[in-house]
């Protein structure tokens, strides 16, 4: 079978340029450098978490890093391969807010079923916290991650069934910038 080539083919490249907001030529760009890390065209998990790491050396950033892999992970192989890396990439750095949060929502719900409970909010805000160790300073109502996860679902379960639904998490995403900065961890609201 040997190397892949290092072009796209022009139906690919097409599929990609209707599903993302990068251009032919940041396509290519992004395919070459995929392919340098993962010569085989795909990603495993293995590999996501060490790459990931990287941009974190003061904490341990592998769980966190497996719940970005399974939102990229669109057909849920366990690999990403180059289109569901760009298309996720797409989102996640050119998207409009709306589909920022839908993709932040997946990642947050973790069974899938459409909605986020207070446990896999915990699970998500651990993983955060795990991953920025103590290089970030907290306010003191959201020292740890189940007083973070109290204040976020304080905010956004407006019916108070403790559970967030895609238009609370939305809805209580746009109405309170502050949320986003929870739920990005950030303290000082950068």
């Amino acid at each position: 079978m040997g190397k892949q080539a290092s072009k796209l083919k022009p139906e690919v490249l097409d599929d990609l340029k209707s599903n993302t907001e990068f251009s032919d030529a940041e396509i290519q760009e992004w395919y070459k450098g995929f392919l340098k890390d993962c010569p085989n065209g795909q990603l495993s998990v293995e590999e996501f978490k060490k790459i990931y790491g990287n941009f974190f050396p003061y904490g341990d950033a592998g769980k966190f890093a497996e719940h970005v892999f399974r939102t990229f992970d669109a057909n849920g192989d366990g690999t990403i391969d180059f289109r569901e890396f760009l298309c996720a990439l797409s989102v996640t750095s050119r998207g409009k807010l709306e589909q920022k949060l839908k993709w932040a929502f997946t990642m947050y719900d973790l069974d899938g079923n459409g909605f986020i409970t207070r446990q896999e909010m915990l699970e998500i805000v651990t993983a955060i916290y795990k991953m920025v160790g103590s290089v970030m300073k907290m306010p003191d109502d959201e020292s740890t991650p189940e007083k973070r996860t109290d204040k976020i679902f304080r905010q956004m379960d407006k019916n108070m069934d403790g559970r967030l639904s895609l238009e609370e998490f939305i809805d209580g995403t746009k109405s309170d910038p502050s949320i986003v900065r929870l739920l990005q961890c950030d303290p000082q609201g950068n």
